[in-house]
């Protein structure tokens, strides 16, 4: 029975080191990403890349990536994006393929109601959306 407890006890302070180990390693690698200096100018500049579908009409701007729908600032960067997007609109309320660089915020907004807000800062593609046939048109 002795030998049995001992050994068991053996074994605890073994997987307890090996834990020890992995535990250490996990607290250097992110000092290790942090001192690499291997990002471009554009990473460092704050803006993220974004890209997704875009509609503005009204007085109201939405962009929806896969993940996430953001609310747009209405600015000058904004309307230029939407005047690049018009001629591939069929109707006002279509939305177009952009790929942009901005600002997010989750910062509360009069105007914005959505969660993620962003601020345009660079217009990189506009394309045409995609042929969605699952659409349906209640106008006739």
């Amino acid at each position: 029975m002795k030998k049995t407890v001992f050994a068991v006890l053996i074994l605890i302070v073994f997987i307890g080191c090996k834990n020890e180990k992995k535990s250490e390693l996990k607290q250097e690698s992110p000092t290790t990403i942090e001192t690499n200096n291997s990002r471009t100018a554009k990473q460092s500049d704050g803006l993220t890349l974004l890209k997704g579908e875009f509609v503005y009409f009204g007085d109201a701007a939405v962009l929806q990536t896969h993940a996430e729908i953001y609310g747009v600032f209405i600015t000058d960067k904004m309307l230029e994006l939407d005047a690049m997007a018009k001629p591939y609109k069929n109707q006002p309320t279509d939305m177009v393929e952009v790929t942009i660089r901005g600002k997010v915020t989750n910062k509360k907004d009069e105007k914005i109601l959505w969660e993620n807000k962003v601020e345009i800062i660079e217009i990189l593609k506009v394309e045409a959306p995609k042929s969605d046939n699952n659409v349906v048109n209640l106008e006739q």
